[in-house]
């Protein structure tokens, strides 16, 4: 079939190799083999399943392929006993009984998922996100010194740094990284039967529990400490909610920059190579279609948090409502790598326009230094200050003065800029030295994540 057969766009234009080692149908195959080798693995261990047996269910189960189960489900109309019948078939009679003893299939589904979902988070989108966060703290070490108007409301506020700004998402995405390898740490597993209570395992062993436990421990796995037929599908839903945190960061990332972009901004631009177009009709088009389309893969993520939250609910011991939903949770980590990849390697391009930075600083005629001077006058005793100041302010915008020279021509406020330190007084002639400890902070916040995250 050709990729342009697919009707999932994952498949094709989102397409991650190395997503699918692990979240593919070939790869989920390989996961729930690898918990039916662990059961049985348990049962050589307590001398249940003699060791011949164990071997050739170990051939057996490196040879079953993803064709072959699925061929058999067009039989059985079930994925499990499939994939049963497709290991027994390639054993001795003698080792038959072994394959699938004590389990129901949510003991596999459920641990294998846990197991899949771990690994892909841990080894491919934690690294994703790890290293767009290296990217973005390497810009705030850059950038931390490079003055940049803030802006609230799509509106200038008070001086900041661009390194500043991108440090704050350093700060975001860093404790996501934290969170994400945590709860991919807190997947559990489940070997306790049809209903939870073990009552499979409990026929053969005295500590069920403890069979439970061995099984687990061959996937690198805990139990859950309670299951009905499913496990617990709280930690699976708290990982998918920090996988979409994650994903909102990088769109407010993705939105940030590509305003920056605006033609009438144009503090910072992405790169756009030789032969790329912007546009079919508009041949000077330099659209931002990274970041955007990072915003586009986000628009996909978020909703599909509320089907996860959905599959929170399962009737009694189980019922059937989340096995086609659930499905669908790999694409999920899959957009958001492509998320990450994708704004790395835009992040890692980016041109900042300083010309550009220092003309929009300038653009209000230095009335971003309002807050200070308010701020100044108060303290000195002036009995309105806030409005004092919105009223120059006002004059400002008529005029063709800066806030500075309004401020000095005015006869009210001379005895209080009298008082004004020449630290003080310099505000009002450069408003652009208002920034606080924004590169301090820029530095710091870089310094501090790339010792959280050993990068």
């Amino acid at each position: 079939m050709s990729k342009f057969d697919n009707i999932s766009p994952v498949d094709y234009r989102y397409f991650d190799e190395e997503v699918a080692k692990f979240l593919s149908d070939t790869a989920y195959t390989k996961y729930k083999l690898a918990v039916e080798l662990a059961l049985v693995k348990a049962l050589a261990k307590r001398g249940i399943c003699p060791p011949e047996a164990l071997k050739d269910i170990e051939k057996a189960c490196a040879e079953v392929t993803p064709e072959e189960a699925c061929a058999e489900e067009e039989k059985t109309r079930h994925d499990i006993r499939a994939l049963v019948n497709c290991i027994r078939a390639k054993v001795s009679d003698s080792a038959k009984p072994y394959v699938h003893m004590t389990a129901t299939s949510y003991d596999i589904i459920d641990t294998a998922n846990a197991a899949r979902f771990r690994d892909v988070t841990r080894e491919i989108l934690v690294p994703a996100l790890s290293d767009l966060e290296k990217t973005l703290i390497a810009i705030a070490e850059r950038e931390a010194e490079t003055v940049q108007v803030g802006r609230t409301h799509g509106q200038h506020a008070v001086p900041i740094t661009f390194g500043y700004a991108i440090a704050g998402y350093v700060s975001r995405l860093g404790q996501s990284i934290l969170a994400l390898q945590d709860l991919a740490g807190q997947l559990k597993g489940k070997f306790s039967g049809a209903v939870g209570a073990y009552n499979a395992s409990s026929l053969f062993f005295d500590d069920p529990e403890g069979f439970e436990k061995d099984v687990l421990a061959e996937m690198g796995l805990e139990p859950v400490e309670s299951a009905t037929q499913v496990t617990q599908p709280e930690p699976m839903a708290r990982l998918m909610a920090e996988v979409t945190i994650a994903a909102g960061v990088m769109a407010n990332l993705a939105d940030d920059m590509r305003h920056l972009q605006r033609t009438e901004i144009g503090e910072i631009g992405e790169e756009f190579s030789a032969t790329q177009v912007g546009s079919s009709t508009m041949p000077q088009k330099r659209n931002p279609i990274n970041f955007e389309n990072a915003k586009s893969l986000w628009k996909i993520i978020v909703p599909r948090i509320v089907t996860v939250f959905m599959d929170q609910i399962s009737e009694h011991q189980r019922d059937l409502t989340n096995s086609a939903s659930g499905r669908t949770y790999a694409e999920t980590i899959a957009y958001t790598v492509s998320m990450a990849k994708r704004l790395t390697k835009t992040m890692q391009k980016i041109s900042v326009d300083k010309a550009h930075l220092e003309a929009n600083m300038a653009l209000q005629k230095g009335m971003i230094a309002a807050e200070p001077l308010y701020i100044l006058l108060a303290s000195l005793g002036h009995p309105d200050a806030h409005e004092k100041v919105r009223t120059l302010t006002l004059e400002t915008q008529k005029g063709g003065k800066s806030l500075e020279d309004v401020a000095l021509a005015d006869a009210e406020l001379a005895p209080y800029l009298e008082k004004m330190a020449d630290v003080q007084k310099n505000i009002l002639k450069n408003p652009a030295s208002y920034t606080g400890v924004a590169a301090e902070k820029a530095k710091k916040i870089a310094r501090e994540w790339k010792k959280n995250l050993s990068l």
